[in-house]
């Protein structure tokens, strides 16, 4: 094998470089694309809302085979809109426009709407025992898009019958059961053979 001299590693220095740029161009570009090519762009749901999927759980488990609803809390939250103005949002004055579920499945206009309009409850909290009215709403497991080993969940609420804009909550959840995905089945078969990927 010949050695490598400064002219032959300068070459494969550019064409390392060029491959880096050129890769790291079409992942930009991928990653720019996503957005416009869904049902719906993520703009257009900030992320404003303060919620609590299935309270009073901790670790806020989400059984596909167990559970027929999954509860949603939402809390009022106060935040600078669009215009950089202050904006105070109370879930217990405005329209139950709301839809629950897997990133994927709002972004494609999907998702679970909630059973009812919800029930209203006060929560304590603060040193000075303040009380707060929060929205609890309950949405069909079936209809969330969820899959088993997600690890977070979406609320979108929707400013007009177009469900184009509104704003949005994220809470972590752990979603179990269900049918396993493709990628699972196969991880548990190479896991199996003993072969890596």
């Amino acid at each position: 094998m010949s050695e490598e001299t400064p002219a032959t590693r300068s070459v494969r220095n550019a064409f390392d470089r060029r491959r880096f740029l050129s890769g790291t161009a079409g992942i930009a570009a991928g990653v720019a694309a996503v957005p416009a090519l869904s049902g719906v762009a993520a703009a257009h749901f900030p992320v404003e809302l303060d919620i609590d999927v299935q309270p009073g759980n901790e670790d806020n488990v989400v059984d596909l085979d167990e559970h027929e609803d999954v509860s949603v809390a939402v809390h009022p939250s106060t935040f600078l809109n669009s215009d950089g103005e202050r904006e105070r949002f109370d879930p217990t004055e405005r329209e139950v426009g709301y839809r629950f579920g897997s990133r994927g499945a709002l972004d494609d206009g999907e998702g679970a709407r909630p059973v009812d309009d919800g029930e209203v409850t006060t929560t304590e909290h603060g040193d000075r025992e303040q009380t707060t009215d929060v929205l609890t709403l309950s949405f069909p497991v079936e209809e969330t898009g969820l899959t088993s080993g997600d690890d977070d969940a979406w609320l979108y609420w929707e400013r007009d019958e177009s469900g184009e804009h509104g704003y949005s909550g994220v809470d972590t959840v752990s979603v179990h059961g269900g049918t396993p995905s493709f990628e699972d089945l196969l991880e548990l078969l190479r896991r199996l053979l003993g072969t890596g990927r």
